[in-house]
């Protein structure tokens, strides 16, 4: 509970910078996109904010002052609450990736279909995947606790409970969340496929184009060094083809973002990805121990 307080007013806070950043930091940007990014924020604080503050004080505070159903219930509520927020501020941040259902006017936004700009055409690949990230997250979180509490000799049922089941919804979420990912990524590669031909460093256009499972990509040169690849897979999981043709770089020469941070980004967010099924799996079903308890504990 400690845990979790800490982590929602951290939370709260970087919110609260943010929305004052929307105007220091952005004002030409909100000048323009004001009148759909505001009523989103707005929705946000009106259908969760105030039920995660208010439900969130009895979860904190109320333990020993209502009994353990009420007390389960209002923690449910501020978990619902916490989802609608992401459902809000993940449509808004999904709609500055693939905006629709708008009108520019003299170069300012104004909203025609708001079904069309909730649900954009990214909106749930995005959305989805923060959300299985949260629960994965919040898994191995209460798992560490809990095989810290066997690690001191802790015997209570509840830390071997709490980490079979975090570990189980662990070995759940891990691969799902791969499976969501891969959708994710071929969502962007339709809508913006300069940021996946970063991700992958594909500079020419070619059909075949290799994963890269190592490079240092050169803005320079517009080239790779030190490439080590195995053949034709890019193609195959970005257009399910092994000759399928990719459009480098070079194709978006100044409409790319910056290489290297997304390139090694991208191998870094995959390779702890796979650690994490890794781990999960082996956790859970890799015997008895004072950080694993065994299905017949």
């Amino acid at each position: 509970m400690k845990i979790f307080a800490l982590t929602f007013a951290l939370g709260v806070v970087s919110g609260i910078t943010m929305s004052f950043q929307f105007g220091t930091n952005w004002p030409g940007f909100m000048e323009r996109v004001g009148n759909i990014a505001g009523p989103l924020l707005g929705y946000e604080v009106l259908t969760a904010f105030f039920m995660e503050a208010t439900f969130l004080g009895v979860m904190l505070f109320g333990m020993k002052r209502v009994s353990p159903r009420v007390h389960t219930l209002y923690t449910v509520i501020v978990a619902i609450g916490t989802t609608i927020s992401a459902f809000w501020i993940l449509s808004l941040n999904s709609w500055m990736h693939t905006p629709t259902g708008h009108e520019i006017i003299d170069g300012v936004f104004y909203p025609k279909d708001w079904f069309e700009i909730i649900f954009n055409p990214s909106f749930g690949y995005r959305l989805s995947h923060m959300l299985l990230a949260s629960g994965i997250t919040a898994s191995f979180l209460v798992a560490g606790i809990s095989a810290y509490r066997l690690l001191k000799d802790d015997h209570k049922h509840a830390p071997k409970l709490t980490l079979k089941v975090a570990l189980t919804v662990a070995v759940i979420l891990t691969p799902l969340q791969a499976f969501v990912g891969d959708l994710h990524g071929l969502n962007t590669f339709k809508h913006q496929p300069q940021k996946v031909v970063a991700m992958e460093g594909v500079w020419e256009t070619e059909k075949g184009a290799p994963l890269l499972l190592f490079a240092i990509p050169n803005e320079k040169t517009r080239d790779n060094d030190f490439e080590i690849a195995i053949p034709n897979l890019a193609s195959l999981i970005l257009t399910h083809e092994m000759e399928g043709e990719i459009k480098g770089l070079n194709e978006f020469e100044g409409a790319h973002p910056p290489v290297k941070p997304v390139f090694f980004g991208f191998r870094v967010m995959v390779g702890l990805g796979l650690l994490m099924i890794l781990v999960a799996v082996i956790t859970r079903y890799g015997g008895r121990s004072k950080f694993c308890v065994s299905l017949k504990s």
